[in-house]
């Protein structure tokens, strides 16, 4: 019963900054863990950022560390990834993702999917 609705993509230059939101609706947002994905043409889904709603716990994949920060807004349902110093490498669409138990982890195995945002790093 959560649904999850991505924006803030689009076009940027290698080196700019964008920030992504996730809205989410559902009665157990406050205590879901939560997450980001993302996926170039031709290669697998992966792992971007993820925070766990109980512990406040967060997991970055190490090609984001230090570049990407993940956060929420709880008062506003939402969920944000905060993109600097883009990278060519980088472009792909990204897909905020949700895990269906309460007081879950980054690390457990999501549930829910939003629909997707591109995000294009030109150079």
């Amino acid at each position: 019963q959560v649904q999850l609705v991505e924006s803030g993509g689009g076009l940027v230059q290698a080196g700019g900054s964008l920030r992504l939101s996730c809205a989410a609706s559902g009665r157990t947002f406050s205590r879901n863990a939560m997450g980001w994905f993302r996926q170039a043409p031709g290669k697998e889904r992966e792992f971007v950022a993820g925070i766990s709603w109980s512990g406040g716990s967060t997991g970055y994949s190490d090609s984001v560390k230090g570049r990407f920060t993940i956060f929420r807004d709880t008062v506003k349902n939402t969920l944000y990834l905060q993109m600097t110093s883009l990278k060519l490498e980088d472009t792909a669409v990204y897909y905020c993702a949700a895990v269906a138990g309460a007081d879950s982890n980054w690390y457990d195995t999501y549930d829910y999917w939003g629909q997707g945002t591109q995000v294009t790093v030109s150079s």
